[in-house]
């Protein structure tokens, strides 16, 4: 039975080839160039044809899968319509109507017909590995709404899957038009193999990245780093096979070579996020000239600041008690312990620090003395703020330090600066007033 309708097809065939052929000839034409305008007049016809099958089966499908999806609260038939999945497969309508018609055109050519048949195997190879493409796509962006997904680097697991889907596309496609097994093929390739490892070097490199940064849970897509050497600070958008994606705070885009996060450091403030508070540490910078002891008028005066009194009354009862002890002679302020405007406001600058509500308060916490250098002695503040949040954050640290700033002056302290013009000006003014003051200058 097979056979026989292969007969009648053949037959067919011929018959319309025939017919076709003798219209032409008539037209006063010998028979090899009657030949060659039958082919070439059936195979735009032809063309003409698929394309019009094509377009009518894919709206077809499109209409038929609309309906059934619309029904559906599945989520996943939706990204196949998306990544044209379903476009792909109405592709395989026409290249199976040209199997069969290819053969009546190039009826006169045989090797055309071997060569249409091998281009339409090609064409069907083809198709099928974008078909996996698109679904290996909708794969993705379904796991990119999975939470356990959503800081993952799929982009580069595509990529691999992409390259792997080209090179057994581009073995098929080579023992298509070669008519050799696929196996001398990949044996060719072993003797080409450093050559191959050259040309894909930063693509693997790139690929043993992504493993390695997504096993090691490294940096994530939503990850917050910063790359000085390539000029990155900001967010993670994007972790593919060959480079790294990071939108700076400008809205400027910085791209990163995946390998390089194996070979070159980069600083992830995913831990500061995931803690709830973000590190200051930054100095004051007091002039040394003015750090002097405190008169007990004066810490009799300080203790109007309502957050200092109990310290002071603590801290003078210590102070008291080790200078009765050790009969400390007090005559002299520098003898036996005594209490100075820079300490008092070390003491002021913790409390207020402690009793500010935008402050961690189970995260280190301190205020201390550093080094004395040349532009004074610096009094760092070292503390958590409970909101990460850039703008906020950046708002609560300019609070405390205006208020640090303006508290210096009722503890007698002055913040060093280097002179300005202004200063140099009026130290001239004043020189001049005392000279014209002391010496006698003639009119």
């Amino acid at each position: 039975m097979q056979s026989t309708a292969t007969e009648l097809l053949n037959d067919s065939q011929s018959q319309i080839y025939n017919w076709t052929f003798q219209w032409i000839k008539r037209l006063g034409l010998d028979d090899q160039s009657s030949n060659f305008i039958n082919s070439v007049v059936l195979l735009l016809l032809v063309v003409l044809f698929l394309i019009v099958i094509d377009y009518f089966t894919k709206r077809t499908l499109l209409l038929l899968t609309i309906k059934a999806i619309r029904r559906s609260t599945n989520r996943f038939d939706d990204l196949l319509i998306r990544n044209k999945t379903l476009k792909l497969i109405a592709h395989f309508v026409p290249i199976l109507v040209a199997q069969y018609i290819m053969p009546i055109i190039f009826m006169g050519f045989p090797t055309w017909k071997e060569n249409s048949n091998k281009l339409l195997s090609i064409a069907t190879t083809i198709v099928s590995l974008m078909i996996i493409h698109s679904l290996l796509k909708s794969i993705r962006d379904i796991l990119r709404t999975k939470k356990s997904f959503a800081d993952k680097p799929l982009e580069s697991y595509l990529q691999v899957c992409q390259i792997i889907l080209l090179f057994i596309g581009g073995t098929i496609c080579f023992s298509i038009l070669t008519g050799s097994s696929p196996w001398s093929f990949l044996l060719s390739l072993g003797a080409a193999s450093a050559i191959l490892m050259l040309v894909f070097k930063d693509t693997i490199l790139g690929f043993v990245a992504s493993i390695q940064v997504s096993a090691n849970d490294s940096i994530r897509v939503g990850d917050w780093i910063e790359m000085s050497k390539y000029g990155a600070d900001g967010t993670v958008k994007e972790i593919n096979l060959n480079n790294v994606k990071v939108q700076n705070f400008d809205r400027t885009i910085t791209t990163i070579p995946t390998h390089t996060l194996l070979s070159d450091s980069f600083k992830n403030y995913r831990g500061m996020q995931q803690s709830g508070g973000r590190r200051l540490k930054r100095a004051i910078n007091i002039k040394i000239s003015t750090i002097r002891f405190l008169e007990n008028e004066e810490i009799e005066a300080l203790k109007n600041i309502q957050i200092l009194r109990t310290y002071i009354e603590e801290r003078a009862q210590t102070i008291d008690d080790f200078n009765s002890i050790h009969q400390i002679d007090r005559s002299s302020p520098i003898n036996g312990r005594k209490m100075t405007n820079l300490g008092m406001f070390r003491a002021y600058a913790l409390t207020y620090l402690r009793q500010n509500p935008h402050i961690h308060k189970t995260m280190p916490l301190m205020v201390r003395q550093l080094a004395s250098t040349e532009h004074g002695v610096p009094m760092e503040l070292y503390f958590f703020v409970n909101d990460i949040r850039w703008e906020y954050y950046e708002g609560i640290v300019s609070d405390v330090f205006d208020h640090l700033f303006a508290a210096t002056k009722y503890f007698d302290l002055e913040i060093f600066e280097n002179p300005a013009s202004d200063d140099f000006r009026h130290l001239i003014s004043q020189q001049k007033q005392t000279y014209r003051t002391h010496v006698h200058v003639p009119n």
